[in-house]
């Protein structure tokens, strides 16, 4: 049983060593990061699990992108601890996130992940949006979280104002 609470400024450090945990070395590196530069992640939406001991088992971040002018949520990174991973962490922090999301009346959101594995929450593959290079055009996915929230949502995608 986990916990799951909105990240606080003293959990960063706990946070950033769980990714550097989780990813390969040079994380920081990837496109994604650039749009993530100086921009605050979207606060109610990134959150953290703890278990019954106060131990961190995972975690989700959320950022604010534009694709073109339009809003969007840049899901990512999420990570479950290595000892915790096949629990359905991962899939209750990526669910809850999600359902925040919607009371917060956000309308779409993207990632750059695995099909097979985002699929499952309705993600699929955005055509004709566009990552900063070296980004898989296969790997970049996104869900309405409104109907048809994504029709005519196209170009390049760039960093909000800080």
């Amino acid at each position: 049983m986990y916990a799951l609470t909105p990240e606080q400024n003293d959990d960063w450090w706990e946070v950033e060593a769980l990714y550097d945990l989780c990813f390969a070395p040079g994380r920081e590196a990837l496109s994604s990061y650039r749009l993530r530069d100086d921009v605050p992640s979207v606060p109610d939406l990134s959150l953290i699990a703890r278990d019954i001991d106060g131990v961190l088992g995972g975690a989700i971040r959320y950022w604010p992108v534009l694709v073109g002018d339009a809003p969007v949520l840049l899901l990512g990174p999420v990570a479950v601890h290595p000892t915790r991973q096949g629990e359905g962490l991962g899939h209750q922090l990526v669910e809850a996130s999600l359902d925040i999301a919607m009371t917060l009346h956000w309308t779409r959101v993207m990632l750059v992940g695995d099909a097979p594995y985002y699929n499952r929450f309705g993600f699929q593959r955005l055509a004709g949006v566009m990552m900063p290079p070296p980004t898989n055009p296969d790997r970049v996915l996104g869900r309405a979280l409104k109907p048809n929230a994504w029709d005519g949502v196209q170009g390049q995608v760039h960093r909000a104002n800080p």
